[in-house]
């Protein structure tokens, strides 16, 4: 069930009927949009009785949401999520493109810091990086942990880009809640619901990865659990999906961009190094996402891929990189969006901020 306040409602009046509807026993989640707020109800079983909630002063009216995913749906709330981080032009949602980028897994100091220095200048507000990697291999590199982070922490501080870490469980969330600015779930753990939940506790945004097989119901209700734990500061990220492809890594799902627009508020990117694992083909699948009207992009770069512990072969080298912000800057006008200019973005701001923020619309 959906309460849609009306637009002059007062801050003590949606107070009210939050009160009401945790008092019935249910969940009760304020969501404000640019004309009015909605109030998103979760824990029923059944169908909520709107009467009482209907006749409390404020009320424009009641509605029931079909879909299992409401505070995710369009539904609940018209306008599109931003998320933006005061101090910084880094926003997810809004007319500028999130640009995302940094090696797959911190190696060393001096590894992250050659990437964070060529990424920087070249115009991506986020730094991206594993310190906790789950490989398919027990043998395989596991990540440097807490030391990765302070690595990403000082890199933060001297370029002043974002930090996006996964965290693979629920004892790794604490730390990179802790050093990282978006917590990251990854594929493996689009369904871990536990995980889901616990990161709904976090006062951080989350990024949630599709799942190698995850449907787009499937893909919205994983971000469904992060929301309803009362967290609504999160992105999606297609990363493509196992098909009978053999060509690439994985089979880039492009088309699940408007699809997730039409339905849900959420700000979603496209993660292209994942999506193919083959550097040759980044670039081109990079033009496409932000042409098909992707929010943002999360890219591989290492400054020497052929040595790397993990994903070499689907890492751009630095120079790569730079040609494809210069592509991405002559295809994102096209479709109104905008792309930071090489080595423009602010320094670090310590607040998360969420507010409604506008996007072209979804065909």
């Amino acid at each position: 069930m959906l309460v849609v306040m009306q637009a002059h409602a007062t801050e003590e009046q949606v107070r009210a009927v939050c009160q009401k509807i945790e008092s019935l026993g249910y969940r009760a989640h304020p969501i404000p949009g640019a004309q009015r707020t909605a109030i998103g109800i979760t824990g029923n079983r059944g169908e909520v009785e709107a009467g009482t909630l209907e006749e409390m002063t404020g009320v424009q009216e009641v509605i029931r949401v079909s879909k299992p995913y409401k505070l995710v749906s369009r539904d609940v709330k018209e306008e599109n999520t931003l998320i933006s981080f005061p101090g910084t032009n880094a926003t997810f949602g809004g007319p500028g493109l999130a640009i995302i980028a940094g090696p797959c897994a911190i190696e060393s100091r001096e590894q992250a810091f050659a990437v964070a220095e060529r990424v920087s200048r070249a115009g991506a507000q986020f730094f991206r990086g594993g310190a906790y990697k789950p490989r398919t291999s027990p043998y395989s590199f596991q990540g440097l942990g807490e030391e990765a982070l302070r690595v990403m922490a000082d890199i933060r501080e001297k370029h002043g880009m974002k930090i996006v870490t996964e965290a693979i469980d629920n004892e790794s969330l604490e730390l990179v809640e802790e050093y990282a600015d978006v917590i990251q779930i990854g594929a493996r753990n689009m369904q871990n619901f536990s995980l889901l939940k616990r990161a709904g506790r976090s006062k951080k945004p989350v990024m949630v990865k599709r799942g190698m097989s995850a449907t787009l119901e499937e893909f919205l209700m994983a971000a469904e659990y992060v929301m309803s734990e009362g967290n609504y500061n999160v992105i999606l990220c297609e990363r493509g999906v196992r098909t009978f492809a053999d060509h690439t890594r994985n089979t880039l799902d492009l088309s699940i961009v408007p699809a997730v627009q039409r339905l849900s508020h959420l700000p979603i990117i496209v993660d292209p190094s994942h999506g193919t694992g083959k550097r040759n083909k980044v670039t081109p699948l990079s033009r496409a996402a932000v042409a098909v009207g992707a929010d943002g992009l999360i890219v591989e770069v290492h400054h020497d891929p052929d040595k790397a512990l993990s994903d070499g072969i689907q890492s751009l080298y630095p120079e790569q990189f730079e040609e494809l912000m210069a592509q991405v800057r002559q295809i994102a006008p096209v479709v109104g969006r905008t792309v930071p200019a090489i080595g423009t973005h602010a320094a670090v701001g310590k607040t998360i901020g969420v507010q409604a923020g506008v996007r072209p619309a979804a065909s």
